[in-house]
C-alpha cells in the first residue's frame, strides 16, 4: 500500500537508482533520462563529487539558525553575486522555486511600497499561494481561490500587451526568459529589453524567474545574461542544489535591507549550501554551461531535419527543448518510456526535455532518434491518435 497523498499522476514505474544521465527502475530496466528531476539533476544522478561535499558537510554541521553567520552559506553567496549580473548585489536562500518566488513578491511590495504584479500568459512560477496568484493555468488555481489580489496578465513577447498593465502601482512585472512549464516559449526580440524599460519608466521591479532557466540550463549560467537586461530580482532553485533542495533570490540594491520581515527555518542550511557549491563547482570545472548550448543546438537540429509529420514547432535554448504536436502528447510521452526514454509534458500537445547537463552526445543522439521514430509511429494513418 502507497501511504503517500495522491496529490501527482504518476507513471507506473518506480525510480530506484542513477548515474549521469541514466537511471533505473525497481525491475532494472535503464532509461535514459530527460527529465532530470525536471530540470533539478544539472550535474546529473549519483554524482561523486555532490556526494562528496554532502558527506564533508554533514560531518560538520547540518543546520545553523539564520541568527547565526555561517562559512558555507557565506561562501556560496558570494559564488552566487560573483556570477550574476552586475545589478545583483545580495543573495537570499529559500528552499525551493516557490519559495523563491514568495520572496521575490514580498521584496518587490516592501521595496516598492505597492500592491500589483503583471506577470505573462502561460507563465509558471509554483503553487504556493503567491506563487500560484503569479501563475497563469486557470487549472492550477480555481480550486484555491481566492488567491493573492493584485496580478495582471499580458501576453507573453508583446510588448505592447505588457504596456497597457503597467503602471504607477505596479511594484513588479514578473517574467521567465524562456517560458518552461508554459511550453518552452524563449523571449523574443527585444521583448525583455522592452519590459525592463517600462519597469524603469513606471518605478517598478522587473523580476525575472531563473528557477528553470538558471545554474547553465540554456547555454550561459544566467539566461539574462543573454538579454540586454538589468533585473532588480532573480529567483533560483532547481539546478542549484543538484537534487538537493535549495532556492535562491538575488537582488539588487533596488531591495533595501528588512530585518524581521522575512525568514526561513532551513532556508540557506549549510548542508544545501554545500551542495550548491558542489554542483557549480563541478559544472564551471567540467565546462558543462558551454555544452548545454552545444548540446541543445544538436539535438535541435536533429530534431528540425528529421521534419517530422505532426510537428508544429521544435523550440530550445541550451537544453530545454519544446516539440509542439499537432495533437495530445500524452500517449507518445508513455510509449518513449516503454523504449527506454524519460521525457515529460508541458501542457497537453508538448514533449519537453530537460536532461542533466552531463547528458553525452550518444545518449542524446539515442534519445532524439527514438523520440523521431515514435513521433513517425504515431502520425501514420494506420497508427493516428486522437487528435485533441
Amino acid at each position: 500500500m502507497n501511504s503517500e497523498l495522491k496529490v501527482y499522476t504518476r507513471r507506473g514505474i518506480t525510480i530506484t537508482h542513477g548515474r549521469g544521465a541514466l537511471v533505473w527502475d525497481a525491475a532494472g530496466n535503464e532509461y535514459i533520462d530527460c527529465v532530470g528531476g525536471i530540470g533539478v539533476a544539472a550535474a546529473g544522478h549519483a554524482n561523486k563529487d555532490l556526494a562528496d561535499a554532502i558527506h564533508r558537510q554533514a560531518l560538520r554541521i547540518t543546520s545553523v539558525s539564520n541568527h547565526f553567520h555561517n562559512d558555507v552559506r557565506q561562501a556560496l553567496a558570494e559564488t552566487l553575486v560573483s556570477r550574476a549580473p552586475a545589478c545583483l548585489t545580495k543573495v537570499y536562500f529559500a528552499n525551493s522555486g516557490a519559495e523563491s518566488m514568495e520572496g521575490a513578491i514580498k521584496f518587490a511590495r516592501f521595496a516598492t511600497g505597492r500592491k500589483q504584479f503583471v506577470c505573462a500568459a502561460r507563465g509558471f512560477h509554483g503553487r504556493t499561494m503567491g506563487a500560484l496568484s503569479a501563475t497563469y493555468k486557470a487549472a492550477y488555481k480555481e480550486p484555491f481561490e481566492p488567491l493573492v489580489p493584485g496580478f495582471e496578465f499580458a501576453e507573453y513577447n508583446n510588448a505592447d500587451s505588457f504596456e497597457r498593465l503597467i503602471g504607477p502601482e505596479t511594484a513588479g512585472v514578473i517574467i521567465e526568459l524562456v517560458q518552461g512549464e508554459g511550453g518552452v516559449y524563449p523571449a523574443e526580440g527585444t521583448f525583455a529589453e522592452d519590459v525592463e524599460k517600462m519597469c524603469r519608466r513606471h518605478g517598478a521591479l522587473l523580476i525575472i524567474d531563473e528557477v528553470q532557466t538558471g545554474i547553465g540550463r540554456t547555454g550561459t549560467f544566467f539566461a539574462c545574461e543573454q538579454f540586454q537586461v538589468q533585473p532588480d530580482i532573480v529567483t533560483l532553485a532547481k539546478g542549484l542544489g543538484g537534487g538537493v533542495p535549495i532556492g535562491a533570490v538575488l537582488v539588487s540594491d533596488r531591495v533595501p535591507p528588512m530585518p524581521g520581515k522575512h525568514g526561513s527555518t532551513f532556508g540557506g542550511n549549510p548542508l544545501s549550501c554545500a551542495a550548491a557549491l558542489a554542483t557549480m563547482e563541478f559544472i564551471e570545472k567540467n565546462k558543462l554551461v558551454q555544452e548545454a548550448g552545444e548540446k541543445g543546438d544538436y539535438a535541435a537540429g536533429l530534431l528540425e531535419r528529421a521534419h517530422l509529420p505532426g510537428v508544429v514547432d521544435i523550440r530550445h535554448k541550451g537544453l530545454m527543448l519544446g516539440i509542439e504536436l499537432a495533437y495530445n502528447a500524452e500517449p507518445l510521452i508513455l510509449e518513449l518510456q516503454d523504449r527506454g526514454i524519460l521525457v515529460m509534458g508541458a501542457g497537453e500537445r508538448i514533449i519537453r526535455l530537460l536532461p542533466p547537463l552531463v547528458i553525452s552526445i550518444e545518449n542524446l543522439t539515442e534519445a532524439a532518434e527514438c523520440i523521431i521514430d515514435v513521433i513517425k509511429y504515431y502520425t501514420t494513418a494506420e497508427n493516428s491518435i486522437e487528435r485533441g
